[in-house]
């Protein structure tokens, strides 16, 4: 082998053991991982009753390697949460159907089907169901994970919510009553 294979060669060699470790560390080091297309038709989903709160998770954090959660909700006339607050979650509400009176921050408004809300972390907000009819709502979480609070909320008896144990299982995930 004369001279200017040898480089050639050596070079290419030295680079491809260079750049291949960096480009699979900066992979590694980002926390990507290969998730799968999915389609959730509409009956499709996991459904469970948060202390009233009629949720079917569309999508959760194993669905969409950690960045959001989409939960489909329909409640009844009368039925809200009360003000909290998400340390670590952004929310978008879109109304399907029926009417929310949402409070974000010191201002409330009534929300109608086709009307979407985006409430930051770090602001309190709460909503109650308003109207005649059922409030059909998609509520979309950034990043996931509170699905996993949810489903402990779930988990409580029926009946009349004992809100010391509300209050931990929240807390636990960073969400506080106001």
């Amino acid at each position: 082998m004369n001279r200017k294979q040898f480089i050639t060669t050596t070079a290419l060699g030295l680079g491809t053991c260079t750049v291949s470790p960096m480009l699979a560390g900066e992979k590694k080091k980002r926390g990507k991982t290969k998730v799968n297309p999915k389609i959730v038709r509409r009956e499709e989903g996991k459904v469970h009753s948060v202390m009233g709160d009629y949720q079917n998770m569309k999508l959760v954090g194993t669905d969409t390697n950690g960045q959001f959660t989409l939960i489909e909700q329909n409640n009844e006339p009368g039925f809200g949460i009360p003000p909290h607050v998400h340390e670590n979650e952004d929310e978008v509400f879109q109304v399907l159907s029926g009417q929310l009176e949402m409070t974000i921050g010191d201002k409330m408004t009534t929300m109608n089907a086709g009307d979407i809300i985006f409430c930051p972390r770090g602001t309190p907000h709460s909503f109650k169901v308003v109207g005649e009819e059922k409030a059909h709502v998609m509520l979309s979480v950034f990043p996931s994970g509170i699905e996993s609070m949810f489903e402990e909320l779930a988990a409580l008896p029926p009946g009349p919510p004992d809100f010391g144990k509300v209050t931990t299982i929240c807390e636990k995930y960073q969400i506080q009553f106001v």
